[in-house]
């Protein structure tokens, strides 16, 4: 599935920037970031995991039972870098687990049928 927003400006420049091997002003990184996470909770749509990118965004997404209180069951947690690369298909899921890049929690944290996006 493809989707407007990983043709974004900010996508497209947090992803040039980290090619070259520099770190994305905060602006656009922040911007790539969560431009992908809302895209995650359109093709993914539900509260049932967490997908948490620190600092910069955190959504709930995948059918399924509701979180509501405390810390979620069902938590995805991964540096920028690694959700831009997931996200876009430079890194594939198994690999990003395989080398503890992504930490996940609950049965239903695996996110490898929707990415990348």
């Amino acid at each position: 599935m493809s989707s407007p927003h990983t043709k974004s400006a900010a996508v497209a420049a947090a992803l040039t920037a980290l090619d070259e091997g520099r770190t994305p002003e905060r602006p656009v990184f922040r911007e790539a970031v969560r431009t992908l996470l809302t895209a995650l909770t359109e093709r993914a749509p539900g509260r049932s995991v967490e997908v948490r990118v620190p600092p910069y965004g955190a959504v709930q997404c995948v059918a399924g039972p509701r979180h509501t209180r405390g810390t979620p069951p069902n938590v995805v947690e991964m540096e920028p870098e690694t959700w831009l690369a997931l996200a876009t298909g430079r890194l594939a899921w198994a690999e990003a687990i395989t080398e503890g890049r992504v930490r996940v929690s609950g049965i239903r944290a695996d996110l490898s049928e929707y990415l990348p996006l």
